[in-house]
Protein backbone atom coordinates (compact mmCIF):
# COMPACT_ATOMS: atom_id res chain seq x y z
CA UNK A 1 0.00 0.00 0.00
CA UNK A 2 2.74 2.43 0.55
CA UNK A 3 3.47 2.93 -2.92
CA UNK A 4 0.04 4.05 -3.28
CA UNK A 5 0.92 7.57 -1.75
CA UNK A 6 3.34 10.14 -1.41
CA UNK A 7 1.74 11.69 1.86
CA UNK A 8 0.68 10.72 5.11
CA UNK A 9 -1.95 12.88 6.47
CA UNK A 10 -2.42 11.77 10.41
CA UNK A 11 -5.52 12.68 12.99
CA UNK A 12 -4.20 13.09 16.13
CA UNK A 13 -6.94 12.51 18.99
CA UNK A 14 -7.95 8.36 18.82
CA UNK A 15 -5.40 7.68 15.42
CA UNK A 16 -1.76 8.47 16.83
CA UNK A 17 -2.35 9.22 20.15
CA UNK A 18 -3.92 7.60 23.13
CA UNK A 19 -6.25 10.64 23.96
CA UNK A 20 -9.25 8.37 25.18
CA UNK A 21 -8.85 8.76 28.92
CA UNK A 22 -7.87 12.61 28.77
CA UNK A 23 -11.11 13.50 26.35
CA UNK A 24 -13.47 11.52 29.11
CA UNK A 25 -11.94 13.19 32.30
CA UNK A 26 -12.81 16.38 30.86
CA UNK A 27 -15.64 15.64 29.64
CA UNK A 28 -16.40 14.27 33.09
CA UNK A 29 -15.01 17.27 34.98
CA UNK A 30 -17.07 19.65 32.62
CA UNK A 31 -20.65 18.62 32.77
CA UNK A 32 -20.60 16.16 35.54
CA UNK A 33 -18.42 17.53 37.80
CA UNK A 34 -18.86 20.97 37.56
CA UNK A 35 -22.55 21.35 36.26
CA UNK A 36 -24.29 18.47 37.08
CA UNK A 37 -24.97 17.25 33.73
CA UNK A 38 -24.44 13.38 33.13
CA UNK A 39 -22.60 12.85 29.37
CA UNK A 40 -25.20 11.81 27.08
CA UNK A 41 -24.25 8.66 24.90
CA UNK A 42 -24.28 10.53 21.59
CA UNK A 43 -22.12 13.89 23.04
CA UNK A 44 -18.75 12.32 21.86
CA UNK A 45 -19.69 11.19 18.37
CA UNK A 46 -21.50 14.08 17.71
CA UNK A 47 -18.63 16.78 18.42
CA UNK A 48 -15.94 14.36 17.04
CA UNK A 49 -15.77 16.13 13.86
CA UNK A 50 -16.34 19.80 15.13
CA UNK A 51 -14.24 22.59 15.32
CA UNK A 52 -13.23 23.55 18.25
CA UNK A 53 -15.57 26.91 18.15
CA UNK A 54 -18.33 24.43 16.83
CA UNK A 55 -17.99 22.18 19.80
CA UNK A 56 -18.61 25.05 22.02
CA UNK A 57 -21.33 26.60 20.34
CA UNK A 58 -23.17 23.15 20.27
CA UNK A 59 -22.52 22.49 24.11
CA UNK A 60 -23.29 25.83 24.91
CA UNK A 61 -26.83 25.26 22.71
CA UNK A 62 -27.28 21.53 23.76
CA UNK A 63 -26.97 22.19 27.42
CA UNK A 64 -28.47 25.69 27.33
CA UNK A 65 -25.46 26.95 29.32
CA UNK A 66 -25.05 30.37 30.34
CA UNK A 67 -21.33 30.31 29.65
CA UNK A 68 -20.34 31.97 26.13
CA UNK A 69 -18.46 29.96 23.51
CA UNK A 70 -15.13 31.80 24.78
CA UNK A 71 -15.63 30.86 28.10
CA UNK A 72 -15.72 27.45 27.11
CA UNK A 73 -13.20 27.29 24.75
CA UNK A 74 -11.01 28.99 28.04
CA UNK A 75 -12.25 26.81 30.51
CA UNK A 76 -11.47 23.37 28.12
CA UNK A 77 -8.12 24.47 27.50
CA UNK A 78 -6.77 24.78 30.66
CA UNK A 79 -7.84 21.73 31.72
CA UNK A 80 -6.59 20.11 28.82
CA UNK A 81 -3.09 21.71 28.43
CA UNK A 82 -1.93 19.94 31.48
CA UNK A 83 -2.96 16.85 29.84
CA UNK A 84 -1.53 16.76 26.15
CA UNK A 85 1.86 18.38 27.81
CA UNK A 86 2.45 15.23 29.99
CA UNK A 87 -0.31 12.45 30.04
CA UNK A 88 -0.91 11.65 26.37
CA UNK A 89 1.09 8.89 24.59
CA UNK A 90 1.54 7.57 21.39
CA UNK A 91 -0.59 4.84 20.44
CA UNK A 92 1.64 1.31 19.97
CA UNK A 93 3.92 1.06 17.01
CA UNK A 94 3.40 5.00 15.52
CA UNK A 95 6.41 5.73 16.01
CA UNK A 96 8.03 2.85 14.25
CA UNK A 97 5.41 3.43 11.56
CA UNK A 98 6.43 7.13 10.98
CA UNK A 99 10.43 6.25 11.15
CA UNK A 100 9.27 3.85 8.22
CA UNK A 101 7.47 6.33 6.23
CA UNK A 102 10.32 8.97 6.73
CA UNK A 103 13.03 6.22 5.44
CA UNK A 104 10.92 5.76 2.34
CA UNK A 105 10.96 9.23 1.25
CA UNK A 106 6.90 10.01 2.60
CA UNK A 107 5.91 13.56 3.86
CA UNK A 108 3.77 13.23 6.69
CA UNK A 109 1.70 16.09 8.12
CA UNK A 110 -1.05 16.53 10.77
CA UNK A 111 -4.69 17.27 10.28
CA UNK A 112 -6.72 17.90 13.45
CA UNK A 113 -9.74 19.52 15.33
CA UNK A 114 -7.23 20.05 18.26
CA UNK A 115 -5.45 23.48 18.46
CA UNK A 116 -1.91 24.28 17.97
CA UNK A 117 -1.19 24.43 22.14
CA UNK A 118 -2.83 21.72 22.02
CA UNK A 119 -1.24 19.09 19.58
CA UNK A 120 2.28 21.41 20.00
CA UNK A 121 2.79 20.10 23.50
CA UNK A 122 1.34 16.10 22.49
CA UNK A 123 3.49 15.78 19.73
CA UNK A 124 6.76 17.58 21.40
CA UNK A 125 6.53 15.53 24.93
CA UNK A 126 6.06 12.12 22.76
CA UNK A 127 9.25 13.29 20.64
CA UNK A 128 8.01 13.52 17.15
CA UNK A 129 7.49 17.39 16.24
CA UNK A 130 9.80 16.89 14.02
CA UNK A 131 8.91 14.24 11.86
CA UNK A 132 6.14 16.74 10.58
CA UNK A 133 6.39 18.22 7.55
CA UNK A 134 3.35 20.07 8.14
CA UNK A 135 0.44 21.07 10.35
CA UNK A 136 -3.14 21.73 9.57
CA UNK A 137 -5.97 21.98 12.16
CA UNK A 138 -9.64 23.37 11.46
CA UNK A 139 -9.17 26.64 13.45
CA UNK A 140 -6.97 27.56 10.23
CA UNK A 141 -9.56 25.82 8.04
CA UNK A 142 -12.66 27.70 9.70
CA UNK A 143 -14.78 24.74 9.51
CA UNK A 144 -14.90 21.21 11.41
CA UNK A 145 -13.57 18.13 9.72
CA UNK A 146 -17.44 17.57 8.54
CA UNK A 147 -16.41 19.69 5.64
CA UNK A 148 -12.92 18.56 3.31
CA UNK A 149 -11.65 21.77 3.68
CA UNK A 150 -8.97 20.93 6.20
CA UNK A 151 -8.04 18.19 4.36
CA UNK A 152 -6.93 20.05 1.26
CA UNK A 153 -5.15 22.05 3.43
CA UNK A 154 -2.81 19.41 4.71
CA UNK A 155 -2.72 18.30 1.14
CA UNK A 156 -1.58 22.02 -0.15
CA UNK A 157 1.08 22.31 2.80
CA UNK A 158 3.00 19.30 1.76
CA UNK A 159 2.83 20.04 -1.54
CA UNK A 160 0.83 17.01 -2.89
CA UNK A 161 -2.24 16.07 -4.58
CA UNK A 162 -4.99 15.00 -2.76
CA UNK A 163 -4.80 11.67 -4.50
CA UNK A 164 -1.78 10.65 -3.50
CA UNK A 165 -2.27 11.65 0.19
CA UNK A 166 -3.57 8.75 2.52
CA UNK A 167 -5.39 9.99 5.60
CA UNK A 168 -5.61 8.25 8.48
CA UNK A 169 -9.00 8.67 10.89
CA UNK A 170 -10.53 7.42 13.12
CA UNK A 171 -13.91 9.07 13.47
CA UNK A 172 -16.35 7.89 10.40
CA UNK A 173 -17.36 11.87 9.54
CA UNK A 174 -13.36 13.04 8.93
CA UNK A 175 -12.76 9.76 7.06
CA UNK A 176 -16.13 10.95 4.52
CA UNK A 177 -14.60 14.44 4.15
CA UNK A 178 -10.78 12.85 3.81
CA UNK A 179 -12.94 10.74 0.49
CA UNK A 180 -14.48 14.07 -0.39
CA UNK A 181 -10.80 15.71 -0.68
CA UNK A 182 -9.92 13.03 -3.00
CA UNK A 183 -7.58 11.06 -0.38
CA UNK A 184 -7.12 7.52 0.08
CA UNK A 185 -8.62 6.78 3.78
CA UNK A 186 -7.06 4.56 6.17
CA UNK A 187 -9.36 3.75 9.09
CA UNK A 188 -7.86 3.44 12.48
CA UNK A 189 -9.58 1.75 15.19
CA UNK A 190 -9.92 3.36 18.76
CA UNK A 191 -11.86 2.33 21.63
CA UNK A 192 -14.26 5.79 21.69
CA UNK A 193 -15.73 5.66 18.42
CA UNK A 194 -15.69 1.29 18.21
CA UNK A 195 -19.54 1.51 17.67
CA UNK A 196 -18.90 2.71 14.10
CA UNK A 197 -16.20 0.40 13.24
CA UNK A 198 -17.90 -1.35 10.72
CA UNK A 199 -19.36 1.56 9.04
CA UNK A 200 -15.74 2.97 9.35
CA UNK A 201 -14.73 -0.31 7.52
CA UNK A 202 -17.35 0.20 4.20
CA UNK A 203 -15.94 3.92 4.00
CA UNK A 204 -11.97 3.47 4.11
CA UNK A 205 -10.04 2.14 1.47
CA UNK A 206 -8.35 -0.40 3.76
CA UNK A 207 -8.47 -0.51 7.67
CA UNK A 208 -6.28 -1.37 11.00
CA UNK A 209 -6.35 -2.41 14.55
CA UNK A 210 -3.36 -1.05 14.94
CA UNK A 211 0.03 -0.01 13.13
CA UNK A 212 2.26 -2.77 14.01
CA UNK A 213 -0.36 -4.45 10.93
CA UNK A 214 1.51 -1.61 8.28
CA UNK A 215 4.58 -2.46 9.61
CA UNK A 216 4.07 -6.19 8.94
CA UNK A 217 3.47 -5.06 5.22
CA UNK A 218 7.22 -4.46 4.99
Amino acid sequence: MIDKFDAAIFDMDGTIMDSLGIWEKIDYEFLEKKRGIKVPEDYVHAIAAMSFTEIANYTKARFNLSDTPEELMQEWTDMAIHEYSHNVLLKPYVREYMSYLKQHGKKIALCTSSPEYFFKPALRSNGIYDWFDAFANTCEAGVGKNHPDVFELAAKKVGVSADRCMAFEDVITAALSAKAAGMLVCGVYDKRSSKYTSQLKEVCDMYINGFDELLEEK
